[in-house]
């Protein structure tokens, strides 16, 4: 019998409590994909794919001619989309928005309809890609920045400085914090009005809504954001171990924004991702933060980082779920603590009345957990801005999935017992722990180390100082080591998660890999053949048990898997932003990293003969791009080629309108690595490819070097950009 890619458990040894969920198979420790299965007869998803970079089981491509069809590939600098299927440009970084400007790198998007073919867009601007916005930012913005006079100042420092100890008098500061200031401003939050015309493009209206929140906003404007939470307590400490701000509970900004959600009551949540690159990360054992010059700021050739250094920005105050009501002009932000402090890169609700609320959100490193809070209060209506309050009170727990697929749930307060994660589970064996008495974290190696911290602390409130409130807050604010120390599961980039129509979730899991900050659980996250690491990712699906938002036990279960169709994954990725349609599709984009598109493969080994790693073979997938999965019926799990993005790019922030004739999609970083593409600069390259039934053979593919896009002239910048997606006879996507 042949099995769906979806499929991931063994049909031998499963445990006697494991329960099997709807349309899996039962059995199986881990992650993986199935056995090779025909490609299906035709899609039901309503468009006929686009032609990727490699065969696919579901491009309709018989098998015998798969490798006359892809014996050559081009390329293309655009979003290319099925045949009958247009976009339009919305808004792209530069243009203005109330009294600032459209931000870099957009990510997450949320329409709130306001009335009929009209409503409220709110935007998230993750960061700046260094080198390309440096080398627009005059060409888009219209002024120029002293980027060559201080790269000059400070190279004898290796492109570090820390410019919060300068004297205000100082004209290096001066250029420094001016540098910094216009970097922040193109991160945060922003919201315009929009309105669909009668020809079915969409309009900007520039409302009183629209307005920007910006990673200085607060600064010099007074629009500061709030708190709530047991954090907030932190905060307005007047002494403590580190370092403090004296905002109390004021917060100047918001910044590395990337993925969100929408709650039924029409506010938006933006999740705070890799603070880590402008603030310090690590906090004291009171959850104060560490000084600002443990992160100076930073710039050469390809980064401007540290930026909020030369402000003096608290580090504890960034790594957050901001939440904001667009259609109310006075709102810029509040950042709910109980939500935890990490580097957040989703969020999904699941909100029924009579019960509590859940948020399940994911941290975004390798080892990363995946996060649930639960309120102490219960949903009254669904609709009502009255349970924004929800947020404001209940608990965080972190996941413990288990390889037969059942799993649990880890309070993170103080009373919860100390069992860190063992080393030996761990793709590259690194766990950090917060380091005690000193504060910060520290790298346990060895199953040894990790359980000599278990002998010398009991509970996570050993490990943290204060009254019972400023415990929690600094267990939330460290939240990410401390579920280290209780036991979580570490995992591979949970970069979203989605509330599917049946109220189960699912998640994008991106990248098997291990690196600096830790790696997966590899009894869980592994290959068809148990292959570790396993870095193309999985979509996994979890079910609480008795579909319960308070549960704490869960089933889970995986499906859809990474990778080529001939080593059994379903033939993307690195999948990361999640979107349902409204037939139950899963829509899904992809994260490969810009410095692996369209690295060349010549050989699928090395000079000794031994296969390369999965990183070294990225190349293969080409441009990230835009995937559909029907979750039901016969092409279950199977995955279907919608749209690819342009250049250096990635495609982010799927977002539907209530009628579905419109999709709003983000694209962000074009011409991130070549930067400006000059002239139709282009290279051909040679890839070693596999016929979906494992035959090698070798691709030329004909490269563009860098991004003109959107506006796709030979001399115009790369620019992010927010675009919507439509049928060209206007029926729904």
């Amino acid at each position: 019998m042949a099995l769906k890619r979806r499929d991931f458990l063994l049909f031998v040894g499963a445990s006697a409590g494991a329960v099997a969920l709807h349309s899996c198979a039962s059995g199986n420790s881990g992650l993986s994909g199935s056995s090779k299965k025909a490609a299906p007869k035709s899609s039901t998803v309503g468009f006929k794919p686009v032609r990727g970079s490699m065969p696919l089981e579901t491009d309709g491509i018989e098998l015998t001619k798969q490798v006359a069809d892809y014996g050559s590939y081009e390329v293309v600098d655009d979003l290319v989309l099925p045949e009958g299927f247009t976009y339009d440009i919305i808004g792209a970084w530069g243009d203005n928005i109330g009294d600032s400007r459209f931000g870099y790198n957009n990510d997450y998007l949320s329409f709130i309809e306001t009335g009929k073919d009209e409503g409220l867009l709110t935007i998230n601007f993750e960061y700046i890609s260094g080198s390309t916005w440096m080398q627009t930012y005059q060409q888009v913005i219209g002024q120029s920045l002293p980027f060559d006079e201080v790269k000059a100042a400070v190279a004898n420092s290796k492109g570090k400085i820390n410019a919060f100890a300068l004297p205000d008098s100082d004209a290096l500061k001066a250029k420094i914090r001016e540098i910094s200031k216009e970097g922040l401003v193109d991160q945060g939050l922003g919201v315009i009005s929009i309105r669909k015309t009668a020809d079915g493009k969409w309009r900007r209206t520039h409302s009183s809504a629209d307005r920007r929140i910006t990673g200085i906003s607060g600064l010099e404007d007074d629009r500061y954001l709030k708190a709530t939470g047991p954090a907030v307590a932190i905060f307005r400490k007047q002494q403590g171990q580190g370092y403090i701000d004296g905002l109390g509970d004021r917060i100047i900004g918001t910044f590395q924004n990337c993925a969100g959600g929408t709650t039924p009551w029409g506010t938006v949540l933006s999740a705070e991702e890799n603070v880590q690159d402008q603030v310090p990360e690590p906090v004291y054992v009171d959850g104060t933060s560490f000084d600002p010059e443990a992160l100076p700021f930073q710039i050469d050739d390809k980064t401007v980082d540290g930026r909020a250094n030369v402000f003096g920005l608290a580090g504890n105050k960034y790594g957050w779920m901001v939440e904001i009501d667009p259609a109310n002009p006075d709102d810029y932000g509040t950042k709910h603590t109980w939500l935890g402090r990490f580097r957040h890169e989703a969020v999904a609700l699941k909100a029924v009345a009579g019960k509590p609320l859940a948020v399940y959100s994911g941290c975004d490193r390798r080892g990363g957990h995946l996060y649930k809070f639960v309120s102490k209060g219960t949903i009254n209506k669904p609709q009502d801005k009255a349970n924004s309050q929800l947020f404001s009170d209940g608990m965080l727990y972190a996941a413990v999935f288990e390889p037969d697929g059942t799993g649990r749930w880890i309070a993170l307060e103080p009373k919860t017992s100390v069992n860190p994660v063992l080393p030996s589970t761990v793709e590259g064996n690194l766990v950090p722990l917060p380091k005690r008495p000193e504060g910060g974290i520290f790298e346990v190696k060895t199953d040894a180390d990790a359980t000599s911290f278990k002998e010398q602390f009991a509970t996570l409130g050993d490990l943290y100082e204060g009254n019972e409130t400023e415990k929690q807050g600094a267990i939330l604010i460290d939240a990410h080591y401390a579920a280290n120390a209780a036991g979580a599961t570490t995992t591979a980039r949970p970069e979203d998660t989605e509330i599917a129509p049946d109220g189960s979730l699912y998640i994008a899991f991106t990248s098997g890999s291990p690196g600096d900050d830790g790696g997966p659980d590899k009894r869980i996250f592994k290959g068809l053949k148990g292959e570790t690491p396993w870095e193309y990712g999985w979509i996994v699906r979890l079910v609480e048990d008795g579909d319960e938002s308070a549960a704490m036990t869960f089933q889970w279960e995986s499906f859809a898997m990474g990778g080529e169709p001939a080593e059994g994954g379903a033939g993307f990725a690195n999948p990361d932003n999640l979107e349902f349609d409204a037939n139950g599709n899963l829509w899904m984009v992809t994260d490969i990293s810009t410095s692996k598109h369209n690295q060349t493969v010549t050989s699928r080994v090395d000079a000794e003969g031994k296969p390369l790693e999965q990183t070294d073979i990225q190349g293969i997938f080409g441009n990230n791009s835009i995937w559909v999965l029907p979750t039901s019926g016969s092409n279950a799990g199977n995955a279907y080629l919608f749209g690819i993005g342009p250049m250096e790019c990635e495609t982010t922030g799927l977002f539907f309108t209530p009628d579905q004739k419109t999709l709003f999609l983000a694209v962000q970083h074009p011409g991130e690595q070549h930067g400006m593409r000059k002239d139709k600069a282009a290279e051909t390259r040679k890839f070693t490819l596999k016929t979906t039934d494992g035959k090698e053979f070798v691709q030329k593919r004909l490269v563009p070097l860098g991004s003109n896009w959107p506006s796709k002239g030979t001399t115009d910048p790369p620019k992010p950009a927010v675009v919507a997606i439509r049928r060209l006879d206007a029926e729904p996507i």
